[in-house]
C-alpha cells in the first residue's frame, strides 16, 4: 500500500522551485544542478509548502517541467532519499518524508504558572486577560438567573435552551437562517472538535488540514488516530490554495477537512468569499465534511476591513459545513464555552455521542455568555478586546522589526498571531534557548504535520508596550546564541517584566 496521502504535479513543483531565491554574485559557488534541485525540494518540505507524505512527480515528468535531464532529477531524488527527505517503493512512486530522529513536538505549550510570569514573558499562548468589568458583570448576571436552573438536574447535553436560541438568532441576524435545533453548546472549541472527530473520523480516517494549522487541534486529531493530510496554505495572507484543496479532496477523499477561514491560526490569513464558496463546492463534490473554526472571527482589527460572509452561508442547511465557534478568543480563555452549528440531524448525533464523554457544559458559564449576548455586553467586551489586540499587534510588529530585521512576516488584519520566518535559523532551537533567556515562544513544527516549518515561530499579540519591546530583545538574544552556536549553556541577563 502506498504511503503518500496527497500528490504534487510536475508543473506545480516547477513553479514553486522557480520562486525560490538563491544567493548570487561574485564569489558565490554554484552547486551542481542535482544538488540545487535536491536542496530546493528539501526547503519546500521544511517550510511546509510541499506537505510531508506528498507523492512527487515521476522523474521523467519533472525533468520535462524543469527542462533538465532525467539524470539530474534521478540524482536529486537519490540525494533526498539518502538524507531521509524522500521514500520510494516500486510501483508506488516517491513521496516526501522527514528524517528519522527529528520528532515532532508532541504538544502545544501549556500556559505558564502565575508564579513564573514575573521573570518569563509568555508568548506560548494566544490568549489575553479577561476584559473587565464585563466578566464580573456577566458572572453576577448569571448568578441572578441561576435559581430556576438549580432546581433541575443541571444536565443539558445540547446546551441551555436560552443560549441555543441566542446563538441561533445571532446567525440569523447575519443572514444565515438558523434554528436552535442546529446548535449544540460545548465545553470550548476543543470540546466541539473532539465531539466532531469522534462522530465523523474514527481511527485511521483521513482528515485534511491546512498546513500550517492550529497545534492543539492537530494533536487532538493525532491522539484520536486520524491520518492527517496537510494542504499547504497560499503565499502570504492570501488564504487557501484552491487547486491544491481540490486535488487533495479528489485524490485522498478525506472524511473531514478542518480549516480556519477567519484570521487563520497561526498565519493570520483571511479567506475571501470566492475561496469560501469554492471550497464548500469542492467538499460537497468529494463527500467531505468541512469543519470551519470561527473562533477568531470577531477579532478583526483594521477599521477599513470588510469581513466576508461566513463559510456556512454557502451551505445554509448545514449538510456539508459544520461551524465551530467559541467565547475563548473573543472574550476570555477561562470562559470555556463553545458551540457547533450544523444540520439538526448532525446535532442530534453529536448530542447522543456526547452522553459518553462530558454530558454537558457548565450551566453558570452558559448563563454568563447568554447574559453578555443579551445585554450588549458582548459587543462592548469584544470592542475592548479588539483594541487591546490591535495595540499589542502594532507594538510587537515594531519591536520585532527593530530588533530582528532579518525576520520576515506579513501583518494580519485580525486574529491574535504573527507567523514569522526566522531568517534561516531553527525555530526549535530559538524556542529552546528562549526559555533560558526569559521568553517563551512556540516553534514552527508544532503547527505542521511531521516536522515541517522548522524555520518559523509563532508570536501572539498578548503583550504590548515595554513588555513587547523586552520580548523582542530577548528573542534577538536567543537568535544570536543560536546563530553563533553558543546556545549550549550560555545565559544572558534579563529584567523583570512584572
Amino acid at each position: 500500500m502506498a504511503q503518500w496521502t496527497s500528490a504534487v504535479g510536475a508543473a506545480q513543483l516547477a513553479r514553486q522551485l522557480s520562486s525560490q531565491s538563491r544567493p548570487t554574485g561574485p564569489g558565490v559557488r554554484k552547486p551542481p544542478a542535482y544538488r540545487s534541485l535536491a536542496d530546493g525540494i528539501r526547503l519546500l518540505v521544511l517550510e511546509g509548502r510541499v506537505p510531508v507524505a506528498a507523492r512527487l512527480p515521476a522523474e521523467r515528468e519533472l525533468a520535462v517541467a524543469l527542462a533538465v535531464s532525467r539524470t539530474t532529477v534521478a540524482a536529486a531524488y537519490e540525494a533526498l532519499r539518502a538524507e531521509g527527505f524522500l521514500e520510494s517503493r516500486r510501483g508506488a512512486g516517491s513521496w516526501t518524508a522527514v528524517p528519522a530522529g527529528n520528532p515532532l513536538p508532541a504538544r502545544g505549550l501549556e500556559p505558564l504558572p502565575p508564579e513564573s510570569l514575573g521573570s518569563v514573558i509568555d508568548l506560548g499562548t494566544a490568549a489575553l486577560p479577561a476584559p473587565e468589568p464585563w466578566l464580573t458583570r456577566a458572572v453576577q448576571g448569571a448568578l441572578e438567573e441561576l435559581p430556576p436552573y438549580a432546581h433541575t438536574h443541571g444536565d443539558y447535553p445540547a446546551g441551555l435552551p436560552a443560549l441555543r436560541q441566542m446563538l441561533a438568532d445571532r446567525y440569523t441576524a447575519k443572514g444565515i437562517p438558523t434554528m436552535p435545533e442546529q446548535i449544540m453548546v460545548t465545553t470550548g472549541a476543543m470540546g466541539a472538535m473532539d465531539a466532531i472527530c469522534h462522530l465523523f473520523a474514527g481511527r485511521g480516517e483521513r482528515i485534511a488540514v491546512e498546513s500550517p494549522s492550529y497545534a492543539n487541534i492537530l494533536q487532538l486529531m493525532r491522539e484520536g488516530g486520524a491520518r492527517l493530510v496537510p494542504v499547504a496554505m497560499a503565499e502570504g495572507l492570501t488564504g487557501w490554495d484552491l487547486p491544491r484543496w481540490r486535488q487533495v479532496l479528489r485524490d485522498a477523499a478525506p472524511r473531514l477537512a478542518y480549516v480556519v477561514a477567519d484570521f487563520h491560526n497561526p498565519t493570520g490569513a483571511l479567506a475571501g468569499e470566492d475561496q469560501r464558496r469554492a471550497l464548500v463546492e469542492a467538499a460537497r463534490s468529494a463527500g467531505t465534511v468541512l469543519v470551519v473554526d470561527e473562533t477568531m472571527t470577531e477579532l478583526h482589527l483594521d477599521d477599513d476591513l470588510k469581513m466576508p460572509r461566513p463559510v456556512c452561508s454557502f451551505d445554509p442547511a448545514g449538510s456539508t459545513v459544520l461551524t465551530v465557534g467559541s467565547a475563548s478568543k473573543a472574550f476570555w480563555a477561562g470562559m470555556r464555552i463553545g458551540w457547533v452549528r450544523a444540520a439538526p440531524e448532525v446535532i442530534r448525533s453529536l448530542v447522543s455521542a456526547r452522553a459518553y464523554a462530558d454530558l454537558g457544559t457548565p450551566v453558570l458559564e452558559q448563563l454568563a455568555i447568554n447574559w453578555l449576548m443579551g445585554t450588549g455586553g458582548w459587543e462592548q467586551a469584544v470592542a475592548v478586546r479588539r483594541s487591546q489586540a490591535r495595540e499589542n499587534r502594532d507594538a510587537l510588529v515594531a519591536a520585532v522589526r527593530r530588533e530582528l530585521p532579518d525576520w520576515e512576516f506579513d501583518v494580519p488584519s485580525g486574529g491574535l498571531t504573527l507567523w514569522v520566518r526566522t531568517g534561516g535559523l531553527s525555530g526549535s532551537r530559538i524556542a529552546a534557548v528562549g526559555e533560558r533567556v526569559g521568553v517563551r515562544v512556540p516553534s514552527g513544527p508544532r503547527f505542521g504535520v511531521d516536522g515541517a516549518f522548522e524555520g518559523y515561530v509563532r508570536l501572539p499579540f498578548t503583550v504590548g508596550g515595554p513588555v513587547a519591546d523586552e520580548a523582542a530583545v530577548r528573542l534577538a538574544a536567543a537568535a544570536r546564541l543560536v546563530e553563533t552556536g553558543a546556545a549550549s549553556g550560555a545565559e544572558v541577563p534579563r529584567t523583570s517584566v512584572a
